[in-house]
């Protein structure tokens, strides 16, 4: 038997496997007009293709709960109606298929209005240009040179903020989803809030470890509020800022200590699954990568805090992944780029690992 191919129940929702998709931007959709932040007919062959190969779970990308918490113009969004239709046509594909979907719901904070990865290097789309805006953070401090300095978040727009996750939440789920992730990293709005590093405030929402997490436990709470008992809500997670594993680095980050300890807030507070990633938000932190080199984080907080964890980076071999869920680092692997290069890597998995999948019945001939 495969324990990358069993099932795992989280909750009243069963997943049919481990191998699930990470979210991952297309920067696909319309920066304005009526379908605005909605997803088209390339989102859905995206998703579609690899439901249809065999993928678990899927979490759709990077989706701002505002307009102004895209990562670019063309991101996906869930904050009116139009979106939440056009979601629709994707999950009941999805699920045909066997597949759970599952969405990120977000806000990009201080990295928010740039260019696409591929228009100029994603640079920064100032304030007065075309499809701009000011960014929002936590504290004024810019993500890099080029980049618009944020302005500070008051505490009456930090509760706007809790309120539009929630009312995301409740779209996701008159959308069709299963699952709802909130993205807590790669130096996104909530990974600011976390981290010393990029929270510089000194009210309620900066300064101790209590106050920094508050604004994301208040954004669990609110999401967990309009999401049915029976399902699942994730969170997303860089586990370290990649600072203070650096010796010649003496700025105060996030660290895998405060990850585990999260967890276990986290853990409190109704969360199901930590999608334990890291970095992004110190565009010049120093990562050591390799093969799996983000699973021994998943594993700590598994071990450390009893939440079901789920690992990401460089997985890309069945073995390796079997490995993963078989040796206990992990509940589930979430592939980013190797579901882009194969988007049946499941069914390749499977038949590698002598495993089942569920397959549509016009590729049983492939089997």
């Amino acid at each position: 038997m495969s324990a990358l191919f069993e099932p795992i129940t989280l909750r009243s929702l069963t997943v049919p496997n481990r191998l699930w998709m990470a979210p991952m931007c297309q920067y696909s959709a319309a920066p304005d007009g009526p379908a605005e932040g909605a997803p088209g007919d390339w989102h859905f062959q995206h998703l579609a293709a690899r439901a249809a190969g065999g993928t678990g779970l899927i979490l759709a990308e990077a989706t701002a709960v505002s307009p102004e918490g895209r990562i670019s113009p063309y991101d996906l969004g869930l904050w009116n109606d139009t979106q939440t239709e056009a979601f629709r046509r994707i999950t009941d594909f999805l699920k045909a298929q066997g597949t759970v979907p599952g969405i990120q719901i977000a806000h990009a904070g201080r990295k928010g209005s740039t260019e696409r990865p591929w228009v100029n290097r994603g640079a920064p789309v100032l304030p007065g240009q075309r499809h701009g805006w000011e960014p929002v953070a936590p504290s004024p401090v810019p993500f890099d040179d080029g980049f618009t300095t944020p302005a500070e978040l008051s505490v009456a727009q930090i509760r706007e903020l809790v309120a539009q996750f929630g009312a995301s939440a409740r779209r996701a789920l008159a959308a069709g989803f299963q699952v709802v992730e909130i993205h807590g990293a790669h130096g996104y709005l909530i990974n600011e809030f976390l981290s010393p590093f990029t929270n510089r405030r000194t009210d309620e929402y900066g300064g101790s470890y209590e106050n920094r997490t508050r604004f994301a436990l208040e954004v669990v709470d609110a999401v967990r509020a309009v999401w049915p008992d029976e399902l699942p809500v994730f969170f997303r997670i860089s586990a370290t800022d990649w600072l203070t594993e650096d010796e010649s680095d003496a700025r105060e980050g996030w660290t895998a200590d405060d990850t585990v300890r999260f967890a276990r807030d986290l853990r409190e507070h109704g969360i199901d699954l930590l999608d334990t990633s890291s970095g992004g938000n110190a565009p010049d932190a120093k990562i050591a990568t390799g093969p799996g080199y983000q699973v021994p984080f998943a594993e700590r907080v598994k071990k450390e805090s009893g939440l079901a964890v789920g690992a990401v980076g460089l997985i890309t071999e069945a073995r390796q992944a079997e490995k993963i869920i078989a040796d206990g680092q992990a509940d589930a692997v979430l592939l980013g780029r190797e579901l882009l290069r194969s988007p049946s890597f499941a069914q390749h998995a499977a038949r590698e690992l002598g495993a089942e999948v569920t397959l549509p019945q016009q590729y049983h001939r492939a089997v």
